[in-house]
C-alpha cells in the first residue's frame, strides 16, 4: 500500500507507510536514528491496554502498531499519535548537524576501527548512539567483547575517530594485520598497567580497610585513612573519573559514571565527615570499590585475551618480513612495503609473507591454516600460494598478486572479524534493556536513599544504602553475555576451518533440520576427469577437442576444466574464442575458430533444439556408471559426447551419517541426469535426491521445504548455487568453490570438508546454550541483587565485589567453548 498521509500533520512527521484492520505502520521522519524518542513513544504506547504490541525499527524511525479496533478505533490511534509525537521533547534537534555542513567521503563505504577504553555494554551503546547521530552514517556496530567499531556511511574515518575520542575513549585504526598486531600489543601493556594499577590500589587500599575496622580512636588514624585514599581515588580511579567527566559535559552517562558517583560520593561524605568532625568515615569503602572494580576489569581483559586468541594466532601466520629481489639483489623489507608485482625469494622453512604465484622453483608448501590438511601440497611455477602458509624444502620465487587487506589470511581474518562483531536478534533486545540500565539504576540509587531517609534512618545508613544499590548494578554481564559467546565461538569455528560470515547464522545452524548439498564439487571432490569421449561430427578429434578446450578457457565450471585439461594431456592446441557466455545450470556456448559451440548437459540440448539421438546409447550408459554425460553442438547439431567422472569425496558417506544422528535430512538437488544422480546418493547414503535441476529449480526446492516450516541449509561451490545459498536459512560454501557461491554463503568451509556441516551445527549448540546461560545470569544477577540492596542488606565493599565478579564469570562461561 502506498504511503498515505493522515491530513491532519504535516507528512514530513508523520506518515502512515501500512495500513491493516488491526495493524498500522508508522514513519515518522524526524525520529530517524533516534532510539531515545522512538523507545518513548513505545513505551507510552504499549501504556495503552487496546494497543497489542509495538515493533519499531529506530535507524528508519518507524513503528508497527497491533492494536484492538474495538477498544481503539483506527481514527482514535491516529488522532493519539497526532497528539503524542509532536511532544516528544526536541530539544536535541537544534544539535543535530546540518548534514550540507560536514565533510563526506563522496561515497558510502564500511569502516572498521578499533575501540580503547570500553568496559560495558553501555559502552558500547553509548559509541552507537553518538556515531549513528551522525546524518553520514547509516549503519553502526559497536563490540564491547572485540573492542571494535564497524559502521556503514560517507563520513572520513578520521571524524568517525573524533566522535569517539570526544567521549573518552580512543580510536585506533585496523586496516592491515601489521595495524593489527600493533593492537594486539597495546592490549598486552594495557593488561601489565592495570596490573600495576591494582597491585598498587590494593596496597593502599589493605591498611585503610584494616584502620576501619579496628575501630582505632584519635584523629591520627583518621587522617591515615585519608591520606591512603586520596592517590587510590585521583590516581587508581583516574580511568573513571575522566572518562565520567568527559560524559557528563555531553549530558551523557554509562557504567563508569556510576563508579565515580559511587567512589566519589563516598570520597567527599568521608572527607567533610573528617573535616567537619561527624563520626563516619567510608575511606575504606572508596579503597574497595575502586579496587575492586580494576581487579574485576583486569580479571575480565585477561579472560578476554584468552578468547581473542583464535585472531591472535591468525595474525601471527603473517612474517614482518619479506625477502624483495631488487635490481638482482635480495633485501630484506617489511609486509607492508610490498606491492602487486614485487618479486619475492621464499626460504625454505620461511613463512610466505602474501599472496603470490610461483615463478621459479619447487616445493611442498604447509597450507594447513587455509585448508585444515596435515599434508603439504606441491607448488611449481604457475601454482597460487597465500601468505601465512609455510614453505617446506625447497626455495621459491614468487611474484606478489595481493598485499594489505587483498590478501586471503586479511579476508579469514576480516570474516572472523564479521562474525564476532554481529549481533544476534536475542542481543538486539538486551541492547534496549542496557540502554535504559545505568540511567535506571543513578534514579534508583537515589529513591534509596531519600526512602531511608524519609523512614527515619541516620544518614550514614541511607547513604550505605544508596551507594550499594549504585554499586552492585552491573550493565556489564547484559553487554557481554552474547558478543563474549559469539567471540569465543567463532574463533573456534576458525581454528576448525569454518569461517562464518554473520553471528546469526551461528545462531541458526542448530536450528536445521534439512541440508541440501549440490552434488558436483559438494559431494563429489571437484576433480572430474574426462574417461570417455565419442565424436560423431564429421571434424577430427583433435580439431573437435580443440575447439572444445578453447570455448572453456574462460569457465570456472570442474567440468570445463576437466575438457581443457583433457586437451592439453593430448597436446591439442587451444584456440582462442571470440566470444563466450555462461549459461548457470546449463553450460556455456561460445564462438570459436568461425563456428558455434554449445557444451552442457541433457535438458539443454533439448531445449535448443539439439537432435543427441545418436549420442543416446552412449549418454545411458555414462550414467548407469556414475558418469557425467557433457554433451557438444557444433554449429547447431549434436557432434561429441565426453563422459566425465568425479569420486564422492573422502569421509563424505560419515557425514551425511553424521547429519542423520543429529536428526537432519539430507536432500541432494543436481543439475546432472538422474541415473548419475542415483549413482552418487547411493554411495553417499542420501534416500532422497532430485536430478536435471537448474539454478531456478534449486530455489524453487528451497522456498517450498521452507513453506512447510523445515529450517534448511543448502552447501554448494559454484555459481548455480548462488540464489539458494542466498535464500537458505544457513548457506554453506565449500572454500575451493567459486568466488560468488563463497561471496554468497554464510558459512565457509575451507578444506571443502562437508562433515563441517554437523560440526558446525554442534558449534552453534553449544554457543547458543552458553548464551543462554550468560543471559540467565546477567538478568537473574542483577534481578536479585539490586533488591537485596534497596533493603538495606549489603555492603557498598561487597557489593562492589560483587558486581566486579559477575561480569567475569560471563567471560569464564563463554571461554568453556575452548574445550574440545
Amino acid at each position: 500500500m502506498s504511503a498515505l498521509n493522515t491530513g491532519s500533520m504535516p507528512p514530513s512527521f508523520f506518515r502512515l507507510e501500512h495500513v491493516l484492520r488491526r495493524r498500522v505502520r508508522i514513519v515518522v521522519p524526524t525520529f530517524r536514528k533516534d532510539p531515545e524518542r522512538v523507545y518513548a513513544l513505545e513505551i507510552l504506547l504499549r501504556k495503552r491496554p487496546a494497543i497489542c504490541r509495538v515493533r519499531s525499527v529506530p535507524q528508519l524511525g518507524s513503528l508497527a502498531i497491533d492494536f484492538d479496533p474495538r477498544q481503539l478505533p483506527r481514527g482514535s490511534l491516529i488522532a493519539l499519535l497526532e497528539a503524542v509525537i509532536p511532544n516528544l521533547g526536541r530539544a536535541d534537534d537544534k544539535q543535530r548537524i546540518d548534514r550540507a555542513t560536514l565533510r563526506t567521503t563522496g561515497e558510502e563505504r564500511e569502516i572498521r576501527f578499533a575501540v580503547e577504553g570500553m568496559t560495558c555494554g553501555s559502552c558500547a551503546l553509548l559509541i552507537e548512539l553518538k556515531l549513528g547521530r551522525d546524518p553520514r552514517v547509516r549503519q553502526v556496530q559497536v563490540n564491547t567483547a572485540t573492542e571494535t567499531a564497524v559502521l556503514i556511511g560517507d563520513i572520513p574515518e578520521a571524524d568517525a575517530h573524533a566522535i569517539v575520542s570526544n567521549l573518552g575513549y580512543r580510536a585506533l585504526p585496523v586496516g592491515s594485520l601489521i595495524e593489527r598486531k600493533l593492537l594486539m600489543e597495546r592490549q598486552e601493556l594495557r593488561l601489565q598497567d592495570a596490573g600495576r594499577r591494582v597491585l598498587w590500589s590494593a596496597a593502599l587500599s589493605v591498611p585503610v580497610t584494616v584502620i576501619a575496622m579496628a575501630g582505632w580512636p584519635g584523629g591520627v588514624w583518621r587522617w591515615a585513612q585519608f591520606l591512603l585514599s586520596t592517590p587510590v581515588f585521583f590516581w587508581a580511579g583516574k580511568p573513571f573519573l575522566d572518562k565520567a567527566i568527559k560524559l557528563a559535559k555531553q549530558r551523557l552517562v554509562n557504567m563508569d559514571t556510576q563508579i565515580a558517583l559511587g567512589a566519589g560520593s563516598a570520597y567527599l561524605f568521608s572527607t567533610s565527615s573528617l573535616l567537619f568532625k561527624r563520626p563516619y568515615l567510608y575511606f575504606d569503602a572508596v579503597g574497595g570499590i575502586i579496587t575492586f572494580i580494576l581487579l574485576g576489569r583486569y580479571l575480565e581483559e585477561r579472560a578476554k585475551g584468552r578468547a581473542h586468541a583464535a585472531i591472535r594466532r591468525l595474525l601471527d601466520l603473517q612474517p614482518p618480513t619479506a625477502h624483495l629481489l631488487r635490481d638482482g639483489k635480495e633485501i630484506s623489507v617489511p609486509v607492508d612495503e610490498l606491492r602487486p608485482g614485487d618479486l619475492i625469494v621464499i626460504r625454505p622453512g620461511d613463512k610466505i609473507p602474501t599472496d603470490g604465484v610461483v615463478v621459479e622453483g619447487a616445493s611442498r608448501v604447509d597450507e594447513a591454516m587455509l585448508t585444515g590438511e596435515s599434508l603439504p601440497v606441491i607448488r611449481t611455477a604457475g601454482h597460487s600460494v597465500v601468505g601465512g602458509c609455510i614453505n617446506g624444502t625447497g626455495a621459491l620465487q614468487v611474484r606478489v598478486s595481493a598485499v594489505g587487506t587483498d590478501t586471503v589470511l586479511a579476508g579469514i581474518i576480516h570474516m572472523v572479524d564479521q562474525a564476532q562483531s554481529s549481533k544476534l536478534p536475542i542481543q538486539k533486545t538486551v541492547d534496549r534493556i542496557a540502554a535504559m540500565f545505568v540511567p535506571s539504576v543513578l534514579v534508583i540509587s537515589g529513591a534509596t536513599f531519600a526512602g531511608w531517609l524519609l523512614a527515619g534512618a541516620p544518614l550514614s545508613a541511607a547513604f550505605s544504602n544508596g551507594i550499594a544499590v549504585l554499586l552492585i548494578a552491573c550493565p556489564c554481564t547484559l553487554g557481554l553475555a552474547t558478543p563474549a559467546a559469539i567471540m569465543v565461538g567463532t574463533g573456534q569455528a576458525a581454528e576448525r576451518g569454518i569461517y562464518i560470515r554473520n553471528g546469526e547464522s551461528l545462531e541458526i545452524a542448530t536450528q536445521l533440520n534439512t541440508v541440501i548439498f549440490d552434488k558436483t564439487g559438494t559431494i563429489t571432490e571437484g576433480k572430474p576427469k574426462v574417461t570417455d569421449f565419442w565424436n560423431v561430427s564429421a571434424l577430427a578429434d583433435a580439431e573437435i577437442l580443440s575447439l572444445a578446450a578453447g570455448s572453456e578457457v574462460r569457465s570456472e565450471h570442474f567440468l570445463s576444466k576437466a575438457i581443457l585439461s583433457y586437451a592439453k594431456e593430448l597436446e591439442h592446441p587451444v584456440y582462442e574464442a571470440e566470444e563466450f557466455a555462461t549459461v548457470p545450470g546449463r553450460g556455456i556456448q561460445a564462438r570459436v575458430q568461425g563456428h558455434g559451440l554449445m557444451i552442457g548437459n541433457h535438458a539443454w540440448m533439448a531445449e535448443s533444439g539439439v537432435d543427441i539421438s545418436a549420442l543416446a546409447d552412449q549418454s545411458s550408459l555414462l550414467a548407469t556408471q556414475g558418469k557425467t554425460p557433457v554433451f557438444l553442438a557444433l554449429d547447431g547439431r549434436a557432434a561429441a559426447l565426453l563422459g566425465i567422472a568425479d569420486r564422492p569425496r573422502e569421509g563424505a558417506l560419515e557425514a551425511i551419517d553424521r547429519l542423520k544422528r543429529l536428526g537432519v535430512d539430507a536432500l541432494m538437488v543436481t543439475g546432472d541426469t538422474e541415473a548419475t544422480a542415483r549413482y552418487i546418493a547411493d554411495r553417499v547414503g542420501i534416500k532422497t535426491f532430485i536430478a536435471h535441476a537448474h539454478p531456478e529449480r534449486k530455489l524453487e526446492i528451497l522456498r517450498e521445504l521452507q513453506k512447510k516450516g523445515a529450517k534448511v541449509g543448502m552447501i554448494g561451490d559454484g555459481i548455480n548455487d548462488a540464489p539458494a545459498l542466498a535464500a537458505a536459512d544457513v548457506g554453506f560454501a565449500i572454500g575451493t568453490g567459486t568466488d560468488v557461491a563463497i561471496e554468497t554463503a554464510d558459512l565457509i568451509l575451507a578444506n571443502g570438508d562437508i562433515a563441517k556441516v554437523a560440526e558446525a551445527m554442534e558449534l552453534s549448540g553449544k554457543t547458543l546454550k552458553i548464551i543462554q546461560q550468560n543471559l540467565f545470569w546477567a538478568l537473574g544477577y542483577n534481578s536479585l541483587a539490586i533488591p537485596i540492596a534497596i533493603s538495606g542488606k549489603l555492603n557498598p565493599m561487597i557489593a562492589c565485589m560483587a558486581m566486579a565478579f559477575s561480569s567475569v564469570s560471563v567471560v569464564l562461561n563463554s571461554l568453556r567453548l575452548q574445550r574440545k
